[in-house]
């Protein structure tokens, strides 16, 4: 039966194989947006915005950062191609990039990033932000979900589960005794944070994590509860998945959730019921070309019908399941301790 309907898929003479030319000629397209949001990209490097020819400041520089979505202004900032050349990264159009660049960028404005100073990191995975911090002097304790927990197969299958304090030492950026000396590890699952933990850090951070905790609502308590980690004063940095559509559907639960304005201005009103305050929003999803390129799947698999090679295409939207997303930067202050 299934042989069957493949033919009629494969003959172009019949409804079948009709829509099969048609979404054939869909997914080439998909690849011609791409090969053009490539050159786009690719012109804009030339002219030094971003990119190798970009040059790297020598100091970083205060703006004032607020919570904020990633847009192509941000790229090609001053303060974004400081942290770069800390990080070892290149300043390229992507929203990865901008995720690292935004957590230092906000714990650095806010005095964190010194000696003495406590983090604690939620799904780490293999980031390099644990050995950057203990770089600056900072004791860090970073965590993930304890690698025998079934939902950390995909991670692990994925390379991007930590599991051990060795795949966060970066010898690039911190030599090893200081590592051995400022860094831990230990399982934590961020839908369960011990107690342990209360009150024990002056910053906390999670990079494009709390969308997976199972549901919008586990991650908007996973924001709530991980508050409670910090110090009296403290800081906590977390980017996510953000829709773009503030009022249509999106994904509410499951691996990969989609945070909307709503629920991002639902959070900052629970965080200020207890003291706390999510730094001002800024909703501005930008208005410059890379702002408006949307990038699609599949990211390399086209080519396995073609002789066409995969552009490196700009990546600060993208389709998620239909939906338009990019990253959002949150900053929250935890409420100060009561005056004597």
């Amino acid at each position: 039966m299934l042989s069957r309907l493949m033919k009629l898929v494969r003959r172009p003479s019949n409804t079948l194989g009709d829509l099969a030319v048609a979404l054939r000629h869909a997914e080439i397209a998909a690849w011609n947006t791409k090969v053009l949001g490539s050159r786009i990209a690719s012109d804009l490097y030339s002219a030094g915005l971003a990119g190798q020819l970009a040059p790297i400041p020598e100091r970083p520089a205060r703006v004032k950062l607020d919570s904020r979505l990633c847009t192509q202004a941000d790229i090609e900032s001053h303060w974004l191609r400081y942290w770069c050349g800390q990080l070892g990264l290149l300043p390229m159009y992507h929203r990865k990039v901008w995720e690292d660049c935004y957590a230092v960028q906000a714990l650095w404005e806010s005095g964190m990033l010194s000696r003495g100073k406590k983090g604690l990191g939620f799904a780490v995975g293999e980031e390099w932000l644990p050995a950057y911090f203990a770089a600056r002097g900072c004791e860090v304790l970073a965590t993930d979900l304890d690698a025998d927990d079934d939902r950390a197969k995909v991670w692990i299958d994925t390379g991007q589960h930590g599991g051990t304090r060795e795949k966060l030492f970066k010898e690039k950026l911190i030599d090893r005794k200081a590592f051995d000396a400022r860094v831990r590890q230990m399982p934590v699952d961020m839908n369960k944070i011990p107690t342990e933990l209360h009150g024990q850090f002056d910053f906390t951070w999670s990079v494009c994590s709390f969308e997976h905790c199972g549901s919008i609502g586990q991650g908007l308590d996973f924001v709530i509860n991980s508050i409670d980690c910090l110090k009296p004063g403290g800081i906590a940095v977390h980017t996510t998945e953000f829709n773009l559509d503030p009022n249509g559907r999106t994904i509410e639960e499951g691996g990969t959730v989609l945070f909307q304005r709503k629920h991002i201005e639902a959070l900052g009103e629970r965080l200020a019921a207890k003291g706390h305050k999510l730094r001002p929003v800024n909703f501005d999803p930008g208005s410059r070309i890379l702002d408006q390129f949307v990038d699609l799947p599949p990211y390399p698999d086209l080519g396995r019908t073609t002789p066409m090679t995969q552009p490196m295409t700009p990546h600060l939207r993208m389709s998620v399941a239909g939906h338009v997303s990019t990253s959002i930067g949150l900053i929250i202050e935890a409420k100060s301790a009561p005056a004597d």
